[in-house]
């Protein structure tokens, strides 16, 4: 049996041994630090806490930026500024939260480098309102495990321009492997394109349940490299695409893939409208599923509506 002592005798005896006894104090209190240069700002992101809320100035950032200190689902850290705070990389990351879980990042500018917002190893990021453009290659990026989070409100357009169609609007996990479980991402309210060089979503193989709702997608960019054709492709698993507005596409709107066996399956598509004027590829479909089985179904429902190309879908409609 284990018996406790008594907090009087701990003080007694720690008093008599002439030692002394450390009690907790209060926690830290939440701060708000106002940036203004870019050697502010890589201070600000390395010695930010729960809580803690960092405000950018309005002016040019140039570097890499990197947070990896987390904040908690009750005190999120936030990083903040309008427009005219722009972070300008030139090679790299714009921004990346590596392991900085329960970060909001909200109203900047990310431009310049080979990506602009990368998030690995974390969960409950959200990012809210940015702008994204001007990049190599993806503009926001969850990867490695990153779940729960949110991309909302945001603009992202002109990626990809490295010529190899290495550039999604929005990239959730990672190709030709299941090891990156980057679960219930939501991709909210966005307005994704023009001059995105892939596709303006990508949802990869070994991630389940992200959810593309509200969003407004223009394909004008899309290259036709590594089979970039469509708005959206979906080869994780039971992903809800719903009311969205697409336009602009080399081939198909939505497209479903199985790239490694039992993924692709259980997407679910309400409510998208789709325009096709204008598209050239083979099958013109508004969502074209390349995967459905009894096995693997996908289901498309009546609510989706297609003007231009070839027709709605390729698998039975359900009311």
């Amino acid at each position: 049996m284990r018996t406790r002592t008594p907090l009087t005798s701990l003080l007694a005896a720690t008093a008599a041994a002439g030692g002394l006894l450390l009690c907790a104090g209060p926690a830290p209190a939440a701060s708000t630090i106002e940036v203004g240069t870019a050697a502010q700002l890589k201070a600000a992101l390395a010695g930010a806490g729960p809580g803690d809320t960092i405000h950018l100035a309005d002016g040019t950032y140039t570097g890499n930026f990197k947070a990896t200190a987390p904040g908690t689902a009750t005190a999120r850290v936030t990083l903040t500024g309008s427009p005219g705070a722009v972070l300008t990389a030139s090679g790299g990351y714009g921004l990346h939260l590596n392991g900085a879980s329960f970060w909001t990042v909200s109203g900047l500018t990310v431009t310049g480098g080979q990506k602009g917002i990368m998030i690995d190893a974390a969960k409950g990021v959200v990012v809210d309102g940015v702008t994204v453009h001007g990049l190599d290659m993806e503009g926001v990026h969850f990867r490695t495990s990153s779940t729960d989070g949110v991309i909302r409100n945001s603009r992202i357009y002109d990626t990809g321009n490295d010529g190899r169609g290495m550039g999604e609007g929005v990239y959730v996990g990672t190709a030709n492997t299941l090891s990156d479980r980057s679960d219930r991402i939501q991709i909210l309210g966005n307005t994704i394109g023009p001059d995105v060089g892939g596709e303006n979503v990508d949802i990869k193989e070994g991630t389940t349940g992200a959810r593309i709702v509200g969003n407004t997608f223009d394909g004008s960019g899309l290259t036709g490299a590594n089979f970039d054709d469509s708005w959206v492709d979906v080869k994780g698993n039971d992903v809800l695409v719903q009311d969205n507005t697409g336009r602009n596409t080399t081939n198909d709107g939505y497209q479903t893939h199985t790239q490694q066996s039992g993924w692709g399956c259980g997407t679910a598509f309400k409510g998208n409208k789709s325009t096709l004027t204008g598209a050239g590829g083979a099958t013109r479909l508004a969502i074209d599923v390349t995967n459905n089985s009894a096995s693997c179904r996908t289901t498309v429902y009546r609510s989706n509506t297609v003007t231009g190309g070839k027709g709605l879908t390729n698998i039975p409609v359900t009311p």
